[in-house]
C-alpha cells in the first residue's frame, strides 16, 4: 500500500508544467523583438565655462575608429564622448510563424 500511495503523491500535481511537444495557438505567431541602439545629437554645453549654454550642432554620433577600440567612443563630428549623444532605443518586433521557428530550432538557430 505504501508504494501506492507514492505514486498517487507524484500524479497529483507533480507533472503539472510538464510540456509533452505539442505546440499551443499562442506558440505558432512567437513575437520576437530586436533592440537597436543609436547616439543621435550631441547635448555636451560647451559653454559652461562662462555660464551660458550652447551645443555645437551635431546631429549624430559617427565612431572615430573600428568597433571595441577607445577611438569607437569618440565622435568623429564633434570630438565628444559617446555620452554626450542623446541615446535612442529602436524595439523592432517580428512575428515569426510556427514553420519558421520550427526550422530555425533544427537549423540550431
Amino acid at each position: 500500500m505504501s508504494g501506492r500511495r507514492a505514486d498517487q503523491g507524484r500524479s497529483n500535481g507533480a507533472h503539472q508544467g510538464f510540456n509533452n511537444g505539442s505546440v499551443s495557438n499562442a506558440a505558432n505567431n512567437m513575437p520576437v523583438s530586436s533592440t537597436s541602439i543609436r547616439y543621435m545629437e550631441c547635448q555636451r554645453n560647451q559653454a559652461v565655462v562662462v555660464g551660458g549654454f550652447a551645443v555645437d550642432g551635431c546631429r549624430e554620433f559617427m565612431a572615430t575608429g573600428q568597433e571595441g577600440t577607445a577611438e569607437a567612443l569618440i565622435c568623429a563630428a564633434c570630438t565628444c564622448h559617446r555620452s554626450f549623444h542623446r541615446r535612442v532605443e529602436i524595439h523592432q518586433a517580428v512575428n515569426l510563424t510556427h514553420s519558421a521557428a520550427t526550422d530555425s530550432q533544427q537549423n540550431g538557430y
